[in-house]
């Protein structure tokens, strides 16, 4: 019997998960979850096989709970309507061994975890074009720019906090704009969002 653990914020669509993978004769759902950090509880406490889980539930992600589970015996699926490839990236790293989209036919899920329980990974189509076709433009320290300008930082303060003059920080600000192909601070941080790029 494959034991499976699920997490989803959103509670009819957790319910619905679980009843289907429960129809099926060689699974058992022995755990749900509503956010990230409840999940790895559950991971503790019931051992599962496989842990589904959506990306974006409330206090902790889904990438974060998968991040935390490397290397656990218990092998993760991500299950998500979110074909970003920061997402993407994120989940690889973290050694996921699935990352399906939550628009597939609900047989391929538990052909899925089938596949998944002899060692297999599944990723969607979709997102390994999408993931050799789209890299992070900006360097790391672009990045540390950008993060601080995402939390409302002015030019003054990211200089301050990266220890850069203003000048500088303008010349990275209109360079990350370029690599971005946004014309201001609000689109570039809309972009990297949409794109997944944040860590």
């Amino acid at each position: 019997m494959i034991r499976i653990v699920i997490a989803e914020d959103q509670r009819m669509l957790l319910g619905a998960l679980a009843s289907l993978l429960d129809l099926e004769d060689d699974m058992e759902v022995v755990g749900k979850a509503r956010n990230g950090e409840e999940v790895l509880e559950l991971v503790k406490n019931t051992d599962p096989d496989i842990c589904i889980m959506d990306i974006e539930m409330p206090v902790k992600s889904g990438i974060d709970a998968a991040e935390e589970l490397k290397g656990h015996r218990c092998k993760v699926i991500i299950l998500t309507t979110f074909a970003r490839p920061g997402y993407f990236e994120r989940a690889r790293k973290a050694e996921v061994s699935g990352y399906l989209l939550k628009d597939s036919p609900s047989e391929d899920l538990a052909n899925s975890v089938r596949t998944i329980v002899e060692g297999r990974r599944i990723y969607a189509p979709e997102l390994v074009d999408m993931a050799f076709g789209d890299e992070n433009p900006l360097t790391e320290r672009e990045e540390q720019v950008m993060k601080l300008m995402a939390d409302g930082k002015n030019t003054k303060e990211i200089a301050s906090e990266l220890f850069l003059t203003n000048g500088t920080v303008r010349n990275y600000i209109s360079i990350i704009l370029d690599k971005l192909e946004v014309s201001n601070r609000i689109e570039a941080v809309s972009r990297i969002k949409e794109k997944g790029w944040f860590k």
